[in-house]
Parts: structure tokens; C-alpha cells; sequence
């Protein structure tokens, strides 16, 4: 198959979009890693349990928000002045119960459930997840490190 200009100027507009678009890509995955670290939901093995769903209602991120994500992306462009770990910290000590399931998102977290989404639900007691917060330091056991 031959190449015509047409042909080039497309894989050429393919490929100005591919560089523009991967800080974009990259600059998500690093909100993914910052969560991971700061609320403390890394494995053993030290890989990430969490993926987009924390955030988004599609697993592989993207398009709409949860509840807590809608929440944090709030904070992040308002109070916390784009300060990812600001906003996870803030989004936090607020107390909220963003999916309505009873268990705040400070709990959820201490959990490793999804404070996003209703269905998923610590197998702890209200009781035995404060008690274990208390334990790391509160709240502010997910404080940002300067």
C-alpha cells in the first residue's frame, strides 16, 4: 500500500495528539499514585490497590465522578489551590460520608473500601474502624508530608 500526503497528515495529527495528550495521561495516574501513598492502600508487595473506581464511576477513570471524587476535585481546585495531597488530606478531615453508606470516607479509607460508592461497604463496625484510626493518629495519619 502506498502512502498518499492525506495518509501522512493524518498519522501526523495522530501522532501531535498522542504528545499532547500524554502529560495529561501521566498527570492523572500521578493523582492515582499520590492517593495510593497518602491513604496508605499500598499491598505488601508495595503496587497500589487502588485504581480510577476510588474516584470515578468507570473503572478505568475518566468521564463522570463518584460522589468522593466529585468531592475531592472540588477541594482540589478550590481550598487546597491544586494541591493534590492538600485535597486528599482535606477531603478527609471534613467527616463526610460521601456515598451514604454510614461509614465516613476517613473510615472507608482505614477500611480499603470505596468512599465513592455505596456497595462497598467495610466488613468492620463503625466502632472497630474508629478505634483503629484512632490508633494510626487520627485523621492525621493522612496528613500530606511537607
Amino acid at each position: 500500500m502506498k502512502f498518499k500526503p492525506a495518509h501522512l497528515l493524518g498519522l501526523g495529527s495522530l501522532a501531535v495528539a498522542a504528545l499532547l495528550l500524554a502529560p495529561y495521561a501521566n498527570a492523572k495516574n500521578s493523582y492515582r499514585i499520590a492517593a495510593q501513598a497518602q491513604f496508605k492502600l499500598l499491598s505488601a508487595d508495595g503496587k497500589g490497590e487502588i485504581g480510577c473506581i476510588y474516584c470515578h464511576a468507570s473503572p478505568s477513570g475518566g468521564g463522570s465522578w463518584n460522589k468522593f471524587g466529585s468531592a475531592l476535585r472540588d477541594l482540589y481546585f478550590g481550598a487546597a489551590k491544586r494541591n493534590i495531597g492538600t485535597a486528599l488530606y482535606q477531603s478527609l478531615k471534613a467527616g463526610k460520608d460521601s456515598d451514604g453508606d454510614k461509614y465516613s470516607d476517613v473510615l472507608e479509607v482505614v477500611a480499603k473500601t470505596l468512599p465513592g460508592d455505596a456497595s462497598s461497604k467495610p466488613t468492620k463496625t463503625v466502632a472497630a474502624l474508629t478505634a483503629e484510626l484512632k490508633a494510626m493518629g487520627g485523621v492525621d495519619a493522612f496528613k500530606p508530608k511537607p
